[in-house]
């Protein structure tokens, strides 16, 4: 009967190692909580989205004033240039993030919030997402040629 005991003893207690490293095993076989994403500098964050490369040069008046156009018609009802409304302010804008950065929140901005990490953040923050006003490539970078005379 003691060996008997013995026995079974022995036997459970390898029983729930072998268990225990089995289910060590299946855990490092899934797939591990999500990862908080590496932060990337913002004077290097392109964002996602159709503008990868744009060189800048001296400020161009004719532009940045079609800009502030753009930007009174189609951006005001969310956006300030010195307070945070509904988005945030928008003042010194280039000196924070890439002329692509801005480029592409203003092109695809779901875009940009479902795939860069500082779109995600600002979401996160004003719990509102920027919307689209399907703006060409021309008016985004008249826009930012506005927001270049805002610092």
């Amino acid at each position: 009967m003691l060996k008997k005991m013995i026995f079974t003893a022995t036997f459970a207690f390898f029983m729930l190692s072998c268990g225990g490293e089995k289910k060590e095993n299946a855990e490092s076989a899934e797939p591990k909580a999500a990862e908080t994403p590496k932060a990337i500098d913002p004077k290097e964050d392109k964002g996602v989205g159709p503008i990868t490369s744009l060189s800048l040069g001296e400020i161009d008046p004719t532009l940045a004033a079609t800009g502030e156009e753009l930007f009174k018609n189609k951006c005001t009802a969310c956006h300030k240039i010195e307070k945070r409304f509904v988005g945030p302010a928008l003042k010194g804008i280039t000196e924070k993030r890439t002329p692509e950065w801005i480029m592409n929140m203003i092109l695809v901005p779901e875009k940009m919030v479902a795939e860069n990490e500082a779109a995600k953040q600002l979401l996160a923050e004003y719990l509102s997402p920027m919307a689209n006003q399907s703006l060409t490539e021309e008016e985004a970078r008249a826009i930012l040629e506005y927001f270049r005379t805002q610092k």
